[in-house]
């Protein structure tokens, strides 16, 4: 039951190129730059990579997109990243937009053994009808693009299918972890990381503190154990790295 690896560079080991990943974090919140980091180190590319956003400021999911090692993402957002988005226009780079709710459930779903579900979320637009530019041709024109989705209505609404996601991998960040697993977030890093770890089929966990079993309270628990199957302990100095995406301060 002692899932602690070492280190970062070994729990990463296995995952191969063309992996599918599963990423926890919001903006600069809850990202596991550790584990990041060590895929970057490894030279791992082609990666199909879910997550809500792409990274921020040359950080977390940033530094694998900056080297060209994500074909394509799944997510919520893409906002201030200036890189993902000349990847996306210029054709380097397949994206799939979803309203956000939609892939918070869609990774809870397969997490949960629940193949689809039906959301109002959608309906009536391009998210339902089809037709979003996943994949730019670098000239402006549209060389892959969203399928249609199933509509059905119940009790007089209109409610579009949604797919459940598994990944091969997931990465997340937890502020408390023990040997068997089972984790605790801090604030808002909890986030998408629950959710990422449960669709992962490998789920590596970096834990800015381990403790031993027994050493968090059950009823504290926030991801059971049995959705983990690694844990990489982060150094003090890793714990206490975490960046400030826009720093506001008063007068």
């Amino acid at each position: 039951m002692d899932k602690v690896v070492a280190a970062a560079g070994a729990a990463v080991a296995d995952v191969p190129d063309g992996a599918s990943l599963a990423v926890g974090g919001f903006g600069l919140s809850g990202v596991p730059n550790v584990l990041i980091q060590a895929l970057y180190e490894r030279g791992t590319g082609g990666l199909s990579v879910v997550s809500n956003n792409c990274g921020a400021m040359d950080s977390g999911l940033a530094v694998l997109l900056a080297a060209g090692r994500i074909a394509r993402v799944t997510g919520s957002y893409i906002g201030a990243n200036k890189e993902f988005a000349r990847q996306y226009l210029g054709g380097e780079l397949e994206v799939e937009l979803i309203p956000q709710g939609t892939l918070a459930e869609r990774l809870r779903a397969g997490g949960a053994g629940i193949p689809a579900f039906y959301t109002p979320a959608g309906v009536g637009t391009q998210v339902a009808d089809g037709g979003l530019p996943w994949r730019y041709d670098g000239s402006g024109g549209v060389a892959l693009a969203s399928p249609p989705k199933e509509v059905r209505e119940f009790d007089g609404t209109e409610y579009v299918l949604e797919r459940g996601i598994r990944t091969d991998f997931a990465l997340v960040r937890a502020a408390k972890g023990d040997r068997h697993g089972n984790l605790v977030f801090a604030k808002s890093s909890r986030n998408f990381n629950p959710l990422a770890a449960m669709a992962g089929r490998v789920t590596i966990a970096e834990v800015e503190e381990l403790v031993e079993p027994g050493g968090i309270d059950p009823d504290a628990v926030h991801l059971p154990g049995i959705f983990v199957q690694r844990v990489v302990a982060l150094t003090p100095e890793q714990a206490t790295d975490k960046k400030i995406e826009r720093r506001t301060v008063s007068s």
